[in-house]
């Protein structure tokens, strides 16, 4: 069974793998160890990651990249219109409200919805995987940001789905590197002693991540999480990109923001520039040749100005790490180690001042690209049965307060309560009981808007969940609710279960219970007055008949055509290897007719040869650009007929020479062996010889007509001396040759 954890970034993705006892990262095709998340649509086919990438300049509008914000976004939340400025393809609302993308593919128009998109990334990754494990790939841990919502994280789990993948649970970034980190650290403390506190620092292209956690021997709990989900790399490279647009418009009068195509190439040169100032604080130039009218731009750009423009960005590094501090409870002498990951964490100024936060120097130990992938893998091997990981436990937290409400009965309004504060230990649940005598509505929303990333209450695609059937006792009491909620260790918070308790004693009181259930054991009971509509359980049962009341929540419906398209792609793929051989075949004859094949073939054989190879390279560039499959396999067995017999003579005279060494060395060594064995030939050995003769003679009268073996023939006529010997003797013996 195949483990494998897949780090989805906003740029790019990393693939790890568990193999041969340990965690290994994957290779993609092109060997790199980052895969770019980006898929391009074209007339024939799709293509995704490093072959994507390469055609966002010459297939703009139908190459979507920077599409990891929009899971489960509405097309009117603001936040969608902010980002559908800065991308170069279309963005269009979808029938259920979200937001989708819209591409020419083979010729026409088509809308895919971000789950589609993220599933054939998602169908690249896995095949990566495969090639590396040499076996299929179905189970997995997917990353995701700490701050994605409720929808978000159903979004990601429905392209798992679509792809063919079995998330076994999606992991937040910083758990992830919190668990690479801990697992193989050594001298942790124990059990019932003071934890050890590590702060770790993710940011990445998109947004900037920290988490405070508290370690002990095999055991993990994320005491906090903060973040800034609008700050990374790519607003770095962007400031340089605006400070080029004004200078660009200023020094050559061009309007680089007019031009979609322009601003990528821009943006692309821009990234490289940032990534050598961090490495080399002198200027440092920009070249760009016919950026724009066949016009070739320069300029440059040094550290000291980079950080000047960055100022704001840098500042704004410091608000979650202060965040981060305060809800963890914990002064900063007491934090221990302060760890570092996410491509820009190699920008000096964002490193300074993380270091100046912390009033330590910052730790590199864990790879910054490929952390959260490893710790993902490392989830995935605890996870499945298939493979022994050390006991290791992980608690991690709830980024955002989570409220419940309902109607009363009395027509006093909604009543609402907090279940799950921010940063509450996840996975958890609760139990809530409730006296009703109709059917009534739950509803699960976040309490705290100014937290979330985008002004979103609801809690995913749920409208409310219907609690039906509910009837009052035959003694006309109110019937005795008992509501689970939780939030599984994926972050997904859910009414798991509604029970209805049919007889109930009259003496209760009234109010609520409300029980949490973690994963280790029941905690204290919480009640709260909420007034005549619930009454306070308690610890006593009550004998009672228990019915499942029906919870009726929106449905998602999931895209069927991927398996299609990837049929398509793999047609498309064949043709073009179909085509490529042609190709190939073209240009391997006509050089080897110029050279060693020349001697091997005739001169009226040869220039029909070379009038096919013309031919068909001109066919290829002509009517032959674009056809089937069969017909270029049609054309490269016409190569072949005439190719082949050619290369077999070439290749068997090239053999030839060594088979002839071994048989003269091989007749040598009989030689001396005869010498020896000349007065007295051993029946055995003399019938062990006469075979090795009969081959001898076989390849002399072969060789009698071939010229260019003319020497070689008279070394084997002095060695067949000795086979009228061994002739003689096998007669004299009675042995037939």
């Amino acid at each position: 069974m195949a483990v494998v954890g897949f780090d989805v970034g906003f740029q790019n993705c990393c693939i790890a793998v568990v193999k041969s006892g340990g965690i290994e990262t994957a290779s993609n095709e092109f060997t790199d160890r980052c895969t770019p998340a980006v898929v391009s649509f074209n007339a024939k086919n799709r293509t995704i990651g490093n072959a994507a990438k390469n055609q966002m300049i010459t297939n703009t509008a139908s190459t979507v990249s920077h599409f990891k914000r929009l899971h489960g976004r509405l097309f009117q939340d603001h936040s969608v219109q902010a980002e559908k400025a800065s991308l170069p393809y279309d963005l269009v609302p979808l029938n259920d409200g979200k937001v989708g993308v819209k591409v020419m593919y083979l010729d026409q128009e088509h809308r895919f919805s971000i789950e589609q998109v993220t599933a054939m990334l998602l169908t690249k990754l896995k095949d990566i995987a495969e090639a590396n494990l040499q076996k299929k790939v179905v189970e997995c841990v997917i990353s995701i940001p700490s701050f994605f919502t409720d929808s978000e994280r159903k979004s990601v789990l429905d392209a798992a789905k679509i792809a063919g993948l079995n998330c076994l649970k999606l992991m937040n970034d910083s758990t992830a590197v919190a668990l690479n980190y801990g697992i193989y650290k050594e001298g942790l403390p124990g059990c019932d002693e003071n934890p050890k506190i590590v702060a770790f620092v993710d940011m990445g292209h998109s947004a900037l991540q920290v988490s405070v956690c508290a370690f002990n021997k095999g055991k993990l709990k994320v005491l906090s999480t903060a973040f800034d989900p609008y700050l990374g790399g790519k607003d770095f490279d962007q400031k340089l990109v605006e400070y080029f647009c004004a200078e660009f418009k200023s020094k050559y009068k061009m309007d680089v923001k007019s031009k979609a195509r322009a601003m990528l190439r821009l943006t692309q040169e821009c990234e490289k520039l940032k990534k050598l100032m961090s490495s080399n604080s002198t200027d440092i130039l920009l070249n760009i040749e016919c950026f724009m009218d066949d016009k070739d731009v320069c300029g440059k750009m040094n550290r000291a100005k980079f950080e000047e423009l960055c100022a704001d960005l840098i500042e704004r590094v410091m608000v979650p790490l202060m965040t981060a501090v305060e809800q963890a409870q914990v002064r900063l002498q007491d934090i221990s180690a302060v760890e570092i990951v996410g491509g820009a964490t190699r920008i000096p100024a964002v490193k300074a001042q993380i270091s100046k936060f912390f009033k330590r120097d910052v730790s590199t130990t864990l790879n910054a690209d490929e952390a959260v992938a490893r710790g993902c893998a490392l989830q995935c091997a605890m996870l499945s049965p298939a493979f022994r990981v050390r006991d290791f436990s992980i608690t991690d937290a709830i980024p955002f307060p989570v409220s419940l409400s309902w109607t009363s009965e009395a027509d006093e309004g909604k009543s609402c309560y907090e279940i799950f504060g921010r940063n509450h230990p996840c996975p958890s649940a609760k139990m809530i009981t409730f006296y009703r005598s109709k059917p009534f509505v739950l509803e699960v929303f976040y309490s705290d808007l100014t937290s979330l990333p985008f002004p979103e209450a609801k809690i995913g695609e749920n409208q409310g969940v219907f609690l039906q059937n509910i009837q009052p006792q035959e003694n006309g009491e109110k019937a005795k609710l008992k509501v689970k909620v939780q939030v599984n260790a994926s972050g997904i918070v859910s009414v798991s279960s509604a029970t209805m308790v049919l007889r109930v004693s009259s003496n209760e009181s009234e109010s609520t219970e409300i029980n949490e259930i973690n994963s280790h054991d029941v905690a204290d009971d919480i009640n709260i007055e909420v007034g005549t509509t619930l009454c306070l359980f308690h610890n006593h049962e009550h004998s009672g008949r228990f019915l499942n009341i029906k919870a009726i929540q929106k449905g998602i419906s999931h895209s069927h055509h991927l398996s299609k398209m990837i049929q398509q792609d793999c047609q498309e793929k064949d043709r073009n290897n179909a085509k490529n051989a042609v190709e190939e075949n073209v240009y391997y004859y006509k050089h080897k007719l110029e050279g060693p094949y020349q001697k091997f073939i005739n001169a009226q054989d040869h220039q029909a040869f070379s009038e096919l190879l013309d031919g068909t390279e001109n066919w290829l560039y002509e009517e032959g650009a674009d056809q089937d499959k069969q017909t270029y396999i049609n054309k490269l067995e016409e190569i072949h007929k005439l190719g082949k017999p050619v290369q077999n003579r070439y290749q068997e005279s090239i053999r030839r020479p060594k088979m002839f060494e071994e048989l003269s060395a091989k007749i040598q060594s009989y030689m001396t062996i005869m010498e020896e064995y000349k007065n007295g030939v051993r029946m055995s050995f003399l019938s062990h010889f006469l075979c090795h003769i009969s081959h001898l003679i076989w390849i002399n009268h072969a060789l009698q007509g071939t010229l260019q073996f003319r020497d070689q023939i008279s070394a084997i006529n002095v060695t067949m001396e000795y086979t009228d010997f061994v002739q003689n003797e096998a007669k004299n013996s009675h042995i037939n040759i």
